[in-house]
């Protein structure tokens, strides 16, 4: 299978301000077609990298790549960024904030007016397409600001807390937004405290803290790596010895069962089936995401 291209990749990423350490020889890759989650708590170093990233601030040490090149204005303009902190002009018809985004982005003034209109009418908000930005709820806000950033259709497109004041609807609705973006090959970085939601979309994450990369990979061995070996076991019937599991308690009407260093899951399975063992349900008991992220946060990572 070939290997997904790299969008933006970071190799040994340093830098200080002043005596303070913001990052610390960060090196990770962002590949073209997946949904990558930069995730760590406030002041980890997150803005910082992702503004490297922009080239609005210069790293100390190492470099940035964009899409196999040094930074240049050409691979730029084939980016968009949500900031956390942002504003659109509150006296500014919505259709005109997003044509002028449009056309920073190269595009016809009929062009990004008349694809304004067809992203405004994807997440329903056509009908607030000439009222005034003031006029919006945050909720719409919101959502018209990630359409200002997603319909150009760039090749690269980081999102910081693109969920913020949105509802459960409109949450899913933007999921479905950057999958799109996935299954067309495209590239997106989303930095979010809600890690639910990247569990939910990210195939990749990196976890910043204090200015290291102290997490990195794919999603499910992320979670696998930063697990306990239990698995969760029900029976209809009593639960037998098995050889490989140093532990059982009751969870759930099942079993909790913690396993010796280098048995897997599949050979617990197995002996069950040998025994006879009507197995009603079966699964490993991954660590989720906002557990792996509390244990860097508090410093409870070995």
């Amino acid at each position: 299978m070939l290997r997904a291209v790299s969008a933006l990749v970071y190799a040994g990423v340093s830098k200080h301000y002043g005596s303070f350490r913001a990052l610390s020889g960060v090196s990770l890759e962002v590949r073209s077609g997946e949904v990558f989650g930069l995730l760590g708590p406030n002041g980890a170093g997150k803005t910082t990298l992702i503004r490297i990233g922009l080239d609005i601030l210069r790293p100390d040490s190492g470099t940035v790549t964009l899409f196999g090149k040094a930074l240049d204005r050409h691979a730029l303009d084939r980016v968009s960024y949500l900031p956390e902190e942002r504003g659109l002009y509150k006296k500014t018809k919505v259709i005109d904030a997003l044509a002028y985004f449009g056309r920073l982005k190269g595009m016809s003034k009929r062009d990004a007016h008349d694809r304004g209109m067809a992203w405004l009418e994807r997440v329903g908000l056509n009908e607030m397409a000439t009222k005034s930005v003031d006029a919006l709820s945050k909720g719409m806000s919101q959502k018209v600001q990630i359409v200002a950033a997603l319909f150009s259709e760039p090749d690269l497109c980081i999102l910081d807390e693109p969920f913020s004041g949105l509802d459960p609807v409109a949450v899913e609705q933007v999921k479905d937004l950057i999958r799109e973006r996935r299954d067309a090959g495209l590239a997106t970085i989303l930095s979010t405290h809600m890690m639910n939601q990247v569990e939910a979309v990210c195939d990749r994450v990196g976890l910043i803290h204090a200015g290291e990369l102290v997490v990195y990979g794919e999603i499910g061995e992320v979670r696998r790596a930063h697990s306990s070996p239990d698995i969760y076991v029900r029976l209809h019937g009593a639960l037998p010895e098995v050889a490989g599991v140093i532990a059982s308690r009751p969870e759930g009407g099942g079993h909790r069962l913690t396993l010796a260093e280098g048995v897997e899951a599949s050979e617990v399975l197995a002996a069950l089936v040998r025994a006879d063992a009507k197995v009603e349900h079966f699964e490993e008991r991954l660590a989720s995401m906002e557990q792996i992220f509390l244990r860097h946060a508090r410093g409870e990572a070995a």
